[in-house]
């Protein structure tokens, strides 16, 4: 299958004042509140070693290779590996005196020519190198824990007056065993309100089979939601609502999105989904435009890049958000933006309620 390992979270950080438990949530909260845990990972190591000039040329030429081999775009590829021939011929990097340096050269420099905000040469510490099959265990004991102890990105759940439940979702984690309970049992201790609101804004991405999972809570009819092409095996992936879910669907329940610049990749997905579904509306700000998937590959041991392998394909507009973002339905700063939607929920709520009696 290929590597779908990230509608990659992003490395961005979100503001504080995105949190719904600050100044604005306070005086809106009910009688309900369930708080749930926080991740926080570890930030990447960084690398300022010197670089001599061997390095800097075999790192160019690896990159150079992977991106003709497996960037999403052939054309795109093959412009951004002239580019970096030709400027290792010309010297364009001799100034550059740390890998560090030379990461954020290169990522400026692939992102101009393609735009993806997805494309990066990041620093990275030895231990990206081919780890051994011991490391490799220890590391993903190490990643399940930091996702138990962030409770698999479902940070809040709330229940506000006039019967409107939010969800403050950090983070879209694989939808399989302890992240699927959570994920369950959250949709279930929201089914009984009469209008959601998700809050997206401190979500930087993560796996489109929780998207799937989520959405499927959504609708009471099997729906294609987004597809995933991949050009190495040129293969198409579907994505659609699942047949069966835990507990309770919420079909005809209003539902409205939060975004903030932060929102990125697959939390740009799952808004991007719904609204040309015509399922929710978005409330906030533009989103950060990240939607090809891909994974990451050492080019050395203090440097590593991350390459978009495919692209998403939208099933009714055909093409997806990269470099635009989603263009929210109420534009609003994202400080801001949970009172909108509070308002516009409630006033959905009441019309959800009458029509119900």
């Amino acid at each position: 299958m290929p590597d779908r390992s990230c509608l990659l979270t992003s490395t961005r950080r979100p503001t504080a004042s995105c949190s719904p438990t600050l100044a604005t949530l306070p005086r809106l909260l009910a009688s309900t509140c369930l708080t749930l845990c926080t991740l926080a990972l570890p930030l990447a190591a960084q690398s300022t070693d010197e670089i001599s000039s061997e390095d800097k040329r075999a790192i160019v030429q690896r990159l150079d290779e992977l991106l003709r081999e497996r960037y999403v775009f052939e054309d795109v590829a093959d412009t951004m590996g002239d580019q970096l021939l030709a400027h290792l011929a010309a010297g364009h990097y001799d100034s550059l005196g740390s890998f560090a340096a030379l990461g954020a050269a290169l990522t400026s420099e692939l992102q101009d020519i393609s735009h993806d905000k997805h494309l990066r040469v990041t620093p990275s510490s030895p231990r990206t190198m081919e780890p051994s099959e011991e490391e490799q265990t220890l590391r993903a004991a190490q990643r399940a824990e930091q996702s138990r102890q962030g409770n698999y990105g479902f940070e809040q759940l709330f229940r506000l007056p006039g019967n409107v439940g939010l969800l403050d979702l950090r983070g879209f984690q694989g939808a399989e065993g302890p992240a699927r309970d959570v994920a369950q049992s959250a949709m279930n201790f929201l089914s009984s309100c009469d209008a959601l609101i998700v809050d997206l804004r401190q979500n930087g991405g993560g796996d489109p089979a929780m998207v799937q999972l989520i959405s499927s809570y959504l609708f009471d009819e099997r729906t294609h939601l987004n597809s995933l092409y991949y050009r190495a095996q040129d293969s198409l992936e579907e994505f659609w609502t699942l047949d069966e879910v835990f507990g309770q669907r919420m079909a005809d329940v209003p539902v409205f999105v939060l975004t903030s610049a932060y929102t990125f990749s697959a939390a740009e997905e799952f808004t991007y989904n719904l609204q040309c579904l015509e399922r929710a509306t978005i409330v906030g700000e533009n989103t950060g435009g990240g939607a090809h998937p891909g994974g990451v590959t050492p080019l050395h041991e203090s440097l590593s890049v991350f390459i978009p392998a495919g692209r998403a394909i939208n099933p009714i507009t055909g093409t997806n958000w990269e470099g635009t973002g989603v263009q929210p339905d109420v534009e609003v700063d994202a400080d801001g933006a949970l009172d909108t939607a509070l308002g516009l929920a409630q006033t959905a709520a009441q019309s959800y309620r009458e029509q119900q009696n």
